[in-house]
């Protein structure tokens, strides 16, 4: 009878690499707000680059506890990948051209096909359709009015 190899000690190497590369991210994000001129400008993004750097260094942390090998892709839809990256960087090409509004639509509508596994329906196409336009504008209204980020 042959013995599996166990598991147990190996590491997830693509959380550690992916967690490695979202803190230098961080790290490069805190350096290029250092040439604002505006400092009303430094403020979110570096707050953002702050909790990027701790929440992956407490991935990896993680990680190297509590190694999980079987983490991975697994044998999910592809093509739902496809469509939220396609549909993310469609909203950051499309911002400075089209404004805040029409590309976070293309965003949010990606991203709701790709995540939702069950049928649609004309009510569930609805709810979510109202839902988006709320929470859309919700943010738009924060970032533009309550927090003064100048928008496209």
């Amino acid at each position: 009878m042959t013995e599996t190899p166990s598991k147990t000690g190996s590491k997830d190497i693509g959380t550690l690499v992916i967690a490695s590369l979202f803190i230098g991210a961080g790290v490069l994000t805190l350096y290029d707000v250092t040439t604002y001129s505006d400092t009303d400008s430094v403020v979110f993004p570096t707050f953002v680059a702050y909790a990027l750097i701790f929440c992956s260094a407490l991935v990896i942390i993680y990680s190297w506890l509590r190694p999980n090998p079987d983490n991975g892709f697994g044998n999910g839809d592809w093509w739902r990948r496809l469509l939220l990256v396609a549909s993310m960087i469609g909203c950051g090409l499309l911002m400075p051209l089209a404004g805040f509004l029409p590309a976070t639509a293309i965003a949010f509508a990606g991203s709701l096909i790709a995540a939702r596994h069950e049928g649609w329906d004309l009510k569930n196409a609805l709810v979510f359709a109202v839902s988006g336009i709320f929470i859309m504008a919700g943010f738009y209204s924060l970032f533009r009015f309550a927090l003064g980020v100048p928008l496209p």
